[in-house]
């Protein structure tokens, strides 16, 4: 079962109307492998659904998101980035060169613990972008 396929049925499970809009999204989100504005969404989704709207992809990208099946996250100059769900992972984007490192969450997940026990907070964040300078950059 493909990962589209996997959160179909999770919407579906979950009670929520799974529109062809929501379909189209995912599968754009799924097959870039990466991260996606919404703008470049609206631009690939566009055009297997003539007549999509750049607010019912942005809308449909917040309800995403809201549910769990897509992460959010910001690059280096601050744009909103998306990608599906299911690959938890955060960002370290050199201010200098914009060289970007993938830091899988297990790496820092028992930072997120000591968050949730010191606040009483449960975080439902899976997606964070840290910022600094890379060694190359360190150096000049």
């Amino acid at each position: 079962m493909s990962c589209t396929e996997q959160i179909s049925t999770q919407i579906r499970s979950r009670g929520f109307r799974l529109t062809p809009q929501r379909v189209i999204i995912l599968q754009v989100l799924q097959h870039s492998g990466g991260h996606l504005t919404p703008a470049e969404v609206f631009q690939l989704a566009s055009k297997n659904m003539p007549g999509l709207t750049e607010t019912t992809v942005y809308r449909t990208l917040g309800f995403l998101e809201e549910n769990g099946f897509a992460l959010s996250g910001h690059t280096n100059s601050g744009k909103l980035v998306f990608q599906v769900a299911g690959h938890d992972h955060h960002h370290v984007i050199c201010r200098g060169c914009g060289d970007d490192v993938e830091v899988p969450h297990d790496r820092i997940e028992a930072m997120y613990r000591q968050i949730e026990e010191s606040t009483g907070y449960r975080l439902t964040t899976g997606h964070l972008t840290f910022s600094g300078l890379c060694p190359g950059c360190q150096v000049t």
